[in-house]
């Protein structure tokens, strides 16, 4: 009896302690996430917003408000994110415009239960889940050379007009075009010149090119301002070889339409937005957890992996064509 009785005693000890602390919260069916972008009225960013659009109406379970400061500044979008914090939002995607001065504001808002990603810019580790990036390295370097081979049937001599010697990023695509070459064994780079990102360089390079091989058959430019230099140095020229490599839209429209320019890349910001909007849904609804070497499922854009230090790799830069190159001509 006397056992019965401390049982029937921690029994309702328990319960008491259930109704004081609140029964369990029950799981969400539906989240609100915002998207905070580095500044407002910038098109590139109205882009990555109607990406997020396009994924909620897919999705179904979320909402994404649109926001960001009227000058592209960390201490307007820290503002704004104490603000959230405020109002409770679930999750954050944010383009960042301090990598570290960030950081305090993101871990409080995860500390308060916000799901806090970072794309396109990114915030460093201990701000955030996952930071997505467009590309990568080896992603980058295998297309360059491959729009190359397109455009010239897979055979013959190319040439790299890159930025400056010292540029990091250019010199790891170079290195990745140049561990891509083997797979086109009737392509042959003959040598990689510099253009210093200054477009009247970057036009003499170019030039130089022309005339010091004459079988040339395409120059390759990872780098905008290369790109842009180098159409308008073929095309005065009027020699007949092909140009690709990583451009803006709006400022290669003419040299797309008119076939200088066949076909380039980049990142499409329409695509950034969406994959950004699954991610945080993935993170809020359990499907996934960002943890290194995991991925994601991330609807038309397929899976998004996860790599080192919570970087997410969105995958191969977007091609531009003449037959869609006015429509982000006039986004971005």
């Amino acid at each position: 009896m006397k056992k019965f009785a401390l049982v029937m005693i921690v029994a309702v000890l328990a319960l008491s302690m259930t109704f004081a602390q609140g029964a369990p919260e029950a799981a969400k069916d539906s989240f609100e996430l915002v998207m905070l972008v580095k500044s407002m009225g910038n098109g590139f960013f109205d882009a990555c917003y109607n990406g997020a659009k396009e994924a909620m109406g897919t999705l179904g379970n979320v909402t994404v408000e649109y926001m960001g400061p009227a000058q592209a500044t960390a201490e307007g979008q820290i503002e704004i994110i104490e603000g959230l914090i405020s109002s409770g939002v679930d999750g954050i995607a944010i383009s960042a415009n301090d990598a570290d001065a960030l950081i305090p504001v993101c871990k409080k808002a995860m500390d308060a239960g916000i799901k806090v990603i970072s794309f396109d810019s990114g915030i460093n580790a201990g701000g955030r889940i996952v930071d997505l990036i467009p590309s990568n390295t080896t992603l980058i370097g295998q297309q360059q050379v491959q729009l190359a081979s397109e455009l010239i049937g897979n055979k013959g001599e190319i040439a790299v007009l890159s930025a400056s010697a010292q540029a990091t990023n250019q010199n790891a695509w170079i290195d990745a075009m140049k561990a891509e070459m083997p797979n086109h064994p009737d392509m042959t780079l003959v040598e990689v010149v510099y253009g210093d990102d200054a477009p009247d360089k970057s036009y003499r390079e170019t030039n130089a090119l022309l005339q010091k091989y004459p079988n040339l058959k395409c120059i390759v430019c990872p780098t905008t301002v290369g790109l842009l230099a180098c159409s308008q140095a073929v095309k005065d020229s009027g020699a007949k070889v092909e140009v690709t490599g990583l451009g803006l839209p709006s400022e290669m429209k003419g040299y797309i339409l008119d076939g200088t320019c066949k076909q380039m890349a980049l990142w499409n910001p329409i695509d950034l937005g969406y994959t950004a909007t699954y991610i945080l849904e993935a993170l809020l609804s359990g499907k996934a957890t960002g943890a290194d070497n995991t991925s994601f499922e991330c609807g038309r854009m397929g899976t998004v992996n996860v790599e080192n230090n919570g970087i997410a790799v969105m995958g191969t830069p977007f091609v531009f064509k003449a037959e869609n190159i006015e429509k982000y001509a006039a986004i971005f």
